[in-house]
């Protein structure tokens, strides 16, 4: 990539605020104490949280859980580890520079490879809200037995919500993304709790073991873990959020609200892991060890689950869960389309505007994957917007790092010897797994054609 620096700090020109009508909105207070000072900080995180969450790590969970019992938790982890590194940085570039990743990358490079990387994030985009559009419709057949078209198309209107919570202000879009976490968060407690899981074989599952390289079926399902669980628009959209807060923007004021806002982000991502490494617990103490290796859909999870626990709530709370993830990640994706859009090319739209495109591109291939192949076709299709998002991660990752690795670029909070190189090798382990994901998925294709 060729930088055009045309100042001392590297940058192309004066940059541009994101989501100015929140942009440092949000009071952080003086002499404040622990709680209040970690309450104003509290919530980017949790937006940034619910993409690791989505129905894409359902699919892999719930495949991972049935056919390998609790082997593949210690893969769940060991993502989580990366995307807490990688969200720091985001809030490092954010904070440092007043740029979110998209304007950084505007400002950095030559306007042609500015656009490549814009075009790219938007079709990761549109790709992840594929996964969204396609998990809601399935809570809402499950549910309310909805057909899963209708249910495509319904989702079309949650525009509507989003406008609504925008209107009362980025904290209570905050505050509902939370609380929509939590009804998850309760929903796998019942279920795990119900479940009853091997305690000691659940411990030894977070332990990392040879045959999860050595097992070629076990390495897949533990790469699309991997590729569905750092989404490349958390990057954009974190860098972004971090803005809203009305810190002091004195290097002492930059160094204690980086401090907050990572806190933020890895308590967040540690709910994250909770639900995550449940759904994996689920499947596993409920399908495996009762010999039914073969369950990776959402559907057939769902209609077993009530009979294998003996839970008549299992079902139905598996199914709220499921539809709050999806509501949850369309909210922040929306979020993170704007913010794409307006730091790549300085494109204003209404967010209604924008909600409806990224929104009509998702359901079109949703509608008719429904509409020809029923639950196959959208378990196919959900597979395959997790493969598009791992080509696109890459163009995220490596100029964050090479971003939050200048010193003239970000002052005092440039990243110290210690985080670069874990930063490049965690960059390194997704790229190099993401590419096995996706060269498997197209020789699968090949073969299955």
């Amino acid at each position: 990539m060729q930088v055009l620096a045309t100042d001392d700090r590297g940058w192309r020109s004066g940059g541009g605020v994101s989501l100015p009508e929140v942009f440092r909105s949000i009071p952080v207070p003086d002499g404040a104490s622990w709680w209040r000072k970690l309450g104003a900080f509290t919530g980017p995180g949790f937006l940034v949280a619910v993409g690791y969450m989505d129905p894409g790590n359902w699919a892999t969970d719930l495949a991972g859980g049935s056919a390998f019992g609790y082997t593949l938790l210690s893969v769940i982890l060991l993502s989580n580890i990366m995307a807490i590194i990688l969200q720091a940085l985001c809030v490092r570039l954010g904070i440092a520079t007043g740029r979110d990743l998209a304007s950084a990358c505007r400002d950095a490079y030559s306007k042609p490879v500015a656009i490549m990387l814009w075009l790219l994030c938007e079709i990761a985009i549109v790709a992840c809200d594929l996964a969204e559009v396609i998990g809601t419709a399935i809570g809402l057949n499950l549910l309310f037995g909805l057909p899963l078209v209708w249910g495509v198309v319904l989702t079309g209107a949650d525009v509507l919500l989003i406008l609504a919570l925008q209107r009362h202000g980025f904290r209570r879009l905050e505050a509902f993304i939370i609380a929509l976490i939590a009804v998850i968060a309760l929903c796998f407690l019942y279920e795990l709790i119900a479940s009853q899981p091997a305690i000691g074989a659940m411990l030894a599952g977070f332990v990392p073991r040879g045959e999860v390289v050595t097992n070629p079926v076990m390495l897949y399902i533990a790469i699309g873990i991997l590729g569905a669980t750092v989404m490349p628009h958390n990057l954009y959209l974190h860098s972004a959020a971090v803005q809203t807060r009305a810190f002091e923007r004195t290097p002492a004021g930059k160094r204690d609200a980086a401090r907050w806002a990572t806190i933020d982000s890895t308590v967040a991502l540690s709910l994250a892991l909770f639900i995550n490494a449940a759904i994996l617990i689920l499947a596993a103490s409920a399908f495996h060890t009762i010999g039914r290796n073969d369950v990776a859909e959402i559907q057939d999870a769902y209609k077993l689950l009530s009979p294998t626990l003996g839970a008549a709530a299992a079902s139905t709370l598996f199914a709220v869960a499921l539809l709050a993830s999806g509501q949850n990640s369309t909210i922040t994706g929306t979020l993170a389309g704007q913010i794409v859009m307006e730091g790549f090319v300085r494109i204003r739209l209404a967010p209604w505007l924008r909600r409806l495109i990224t929104r009509g591109l998702a359901i079109v291939p949703a509608v008719i994957a429904a509409g020809l192949y029923g639950e196959g076709g959208t378990a196919k299709l959900l597979i395959a917007s997790q493969v598009v998002l791992s080509l696109q991660l890459p163009f995220a990752i490596v100029p964050l790092i090479a971003f939050t690795s200048d010193k003239a670029k970000m002052g005092d909070l440039v990243s110290p010897a210690w985080l670069k190189a874990l930063a490049w090798a965690v960059a390194a382990v997704i790229i190099v797994l993401n590419v096995k994901l996706l060269l498997d998925t197209a020789g699968r294709t090949g073969v299955g054609a």
